[in-house]
C-alpha cells in the first residue's frame, strides 16, 4: 500500500512537473511567437513602405522639341495661294530642312476643335497643313502625324474641316486621340501643376509643329499660336477658362515647340473661337512662321487689328522671357510676296 502510495505520490509530482514544464513552454513559445510576429508586422511595414515608394508611378513630362541656334527667325508671306506661302515663309528662315532631320518623327498640332467647314476660319487651313507635311517629308521626316483634341467629335472636325484629306492626300496620317493616350503629367508649379493631357503623340514624336489659325476669342481676345496648344489638355479644361490668360501663359513655357506656322490665309475676326457666318471671317492671305510663339501671337493680334493691351497674355509670356512681342526687331524678320 505504501508503495502504492508512493506511486500516486510520485504521480502526482511527475503530473504536476509536467503541468508547470508545459505551462513554462507554452509561455516561453508564447512570448517567441510574439516577438517574431511584432517582428514581421515591422518587417512587413518596412517592405509596404519600401514598396509604396518603389511602385509609385514616375511623374511624367514633356521634353523640348525646340532646334538649337534656330532662336528668333521670323518671316511673313503674303499672297493668294496658301499652299505657296507656306512653302515661301519657311523657305525664308531657312527651308524646312533647318528643322527637321533625315528620320525625324514630326507631329503637326493643327487647330480643329470644330466641325466646321474651312471656310468659316475656325479650324486651320487644309493647305496650309498639307504643305507643311509634304516639306516636312521633303526634310527627310519618316512620318508626319497631324493631331488635336477637339471640342466637337474629332472624326468629324478632321473630315468637316478638310484637314483630313489634305493631310492623307499628302502622305500624312490623321491620329485621333484615344482614352489611352492622356496621361498625368507635370506641367509646371504654376496654376496647372500636373494634369491629365494628351501625352502618346508627344511621347511619340522628334519634332513639334503647330499651325493655329487666326481667330478672336471670346474669353482671352485671340486664339493663335499659344493658346493651341490647349488641344494637349484633357479632362475638364473649361475650369481653366476662369484664369484664362495666366493659362495660356503657363502652357507656353510648358510647350516648347520646333515651328509655328501661323495660318493667317483667313481670319475670323469676330464671335471667335467658332463663328458661324461669312460676315464673321476676312481673307488674310497671310503666312507667318517663327521659332518665338510670343512674336508670332503679338503679329496675329495686328492682323486681327486688336490691342494688344487687351490681349493680356501676350505681356504675360513676354514677362515670363517666353519671346518677344516686336517681332519686327527680332534678330532675323523678312517679309516677302509671293
Amino acid at each position: 500500500m505504501k508503495e502504492n502510495n508512493n506511486i500516486i505520490i510520485n504521480s502526482r509530482e511527475e503530473a504536476k512537473n509536467k503541468s508547470c514544464f508545459s505551462r513554462r513552454n507554452f509561455l516561453s513559445k508564447l512570448v517567441k511567437a510574439s516577438v517574431l510576429a511584432g517582428a514581421a508586422v515591422s518587417a512587413g511595414k518596412y517592405f509596404q513602405d519600401r514598396n509604396i515608394t518603389l511602385l509609385e508611378e514616375p511623374v511624367l513630362t514633356v521634353p523640348g522639341f525646340d532646334v538649337p541656334d534656330t532662336a528668333g527667325l521670323f518671316a511673313v508671306a503674303r499672297g493668294k495661294n496658301p499652299y505657296l506661302l507656306t512653302e515661301t515663309a519657311v523657305r525664308a528662315i531657312g527651308g524646312m530642312g533647318r528643322f527637321i532631320k533625315k528620320g525625324d518623327k514630326v507631329l503637326i498640332k493643327a487647330n480643329c476643335a470644330f466641325a466646321r467647314p474651312a471656310w468659316m476660319g475656325a479650324t486651320s487651313s487644309p493647305e496650309v497643313v498639307a504643305a507643311t507635311v509634304k516639306l516636312c517629308y521633303q526634310a527627310g521626316a519618316v512620318q508626319v502625324k497631324v493631331t488635336d483634341n477637339p471640342i466637337n467629335a474629332a472624326k468629324s472636325c478632321f473630315l468637316k474641316s478638310g484637314v483630313g484629306q489634305a493631310t492623307e492626300a499628302a502622305g500624312g496620317k490623321i491620329i485621333l486621340p484615344q482614352v489611352s493616350d492622356f496621361k498625368q503629367v507635370k506641367v509646371n508649379e504654376g496654376l496647372i501643376k500636373s494634369w491629365e493631357i494628351y501625352y502618346e503623340p508627344l511621347n511619340w514624336c522628334d519634332k513639334l509643329i503647330g499651325i493655329p489659325t487666326v481667330k478672336t476669342h471670346n474669353l482671352c481676345g485671340a486664339s493663335l499660336a499659344m493658346k493651341n496648344w490647349y488641344g494637349f489638355f484633357g479632362g475638364s479644361r473649361s475650369r481653366f477658362h476662369q484664369d484664362i490668360d495666366r493659362v495660356i501663359t503657363e502652357l507656353a513655357a510648358f510647350i516648347t515647340p520646333t515651328l509655328v506656322i501661323l495660318d493667317g490665309t483667313r481670319m475670323m475676326v469676330k464671335n471667335g473661337p467658332t463663328g458661324g457666318s461669312v460676315q464673321d471671317v476676312v481673307a488674310g492671305n497671310t503666312v507667318a512662321v517663327s521659332t518665338d510663339q510670343v512674336a508670332i501671337d503679338s503679329f496675329g493680334i495686328d492682323l486681327l487689328d486688336l490691342d494688344k493691351d487687351k490681349v493680356p497674355y501676350i505681356n504675360m509670356a513676354a514677362e515670363q522671357g517666353l519671346g518677344s512681342p516686336d517681332y519686327r526687331n527680332m534678330p532675323f524678320f523678312r517679309e516677302v510676296g509671293v
